[in-house]
This record gives structure tokens, C-alpha cells and sequence, in this order.
């Protein structure tokens, strides 16, 4: 069975880097053909697509937080990363990890979600 549980701090100071990992079992993260990506969900508002790794190693991010993100894998641990820098209030949500099925084009696992706060 696929599983996927974030970490991290729930507590992020403005300026500061966000720093998330996701943790993957049940299959590996450089299985053709898959994404693994971090979505959130800021209070009040929709989903919103942070970016990806692929099976590849390969990263893809919103043209809205490219500046600011960064994702990485460590195959070894079967695991990745989320880095967000500069973060503000505005960042403030719940982070999800989750694995994108380019074919079925859909999410189909999830990790329960991480709330992250940005205050001083």
C-alpha cells in the first residue's frame, strides 16, 4: 500500500525558509511514470500546485513560486523535499505531498496534510 506522511516544522518566521519532506512507502519514487508533488491549501482558498519531481528526477514548479521553491529527492531514503524561501503570512497552510498519475491524470495518494504557520 502507497503512503506518503509529510514532516516538518508547523511554525515558519517570516523571511525564513519553509522546509518540508515527504516520505514515501509501499513503492519508490523513481517508478516510471509518476510526478511527486506539494500542493497546499492557504485558509479560504483553493488547491494550490507548488511543483513536482518526477520519477526522473526531473522538477517542475508554479511559474508563481518559481522563484522561491525548490524541490529535491533522496532516492536513498525514499523521500523529498520541499523548500520555500522568503516565506511570508501569505504562505501560511496546509501542505500536502501526493503522487501525480500522469496517466489516469489524477492524484492517487495523498499524505494526510501538514499545517504550517508564518508568523513572527
Amino acid at each position: 500500500q502507497v503512503q506518503l506522511q509529510e514532516s516538518g516544522p508547523g511554525l515558519v518566521k517570516p523571511s525564513q525558509t519553509l522546509s518540508l519532506t515527504c516520505i514515501v512507502s509501499g513503492t519508490s519514487i523513481t517508478t516510471s511514470y509518476y510526478y511527486w508533488s506539494w500542493i497546499r491549501k492557504p485558509p479560504g482558498k483553493g488547491l494550490e500546485w507548488i511543483g513536482h519531481i518526477a520519477y526522473n528526477g526531473n522538477p517542475n514548479y508554479s511559474p508563481s513560486l518559481r522563484s522561491r521553491t525548490s524541490i529535491s529527492r533522496d532516492t536513498s531514503k525514499n523521500q523529498f523535499t520541499l523548500q520555500l524561501s522568503s516565506v511570508t503570512p501569505e504562505d501560511t497552510g496546509v501542505y500536502y505531498c501526493a503522487r501525480d498519475d500522469p496517466v489516469d491524470l489524477q492524484y492517487d495518494y495523498w499524505g494526510q496534510g501538514t499545517q504550517v504557520t508564518v508568523s513572527s
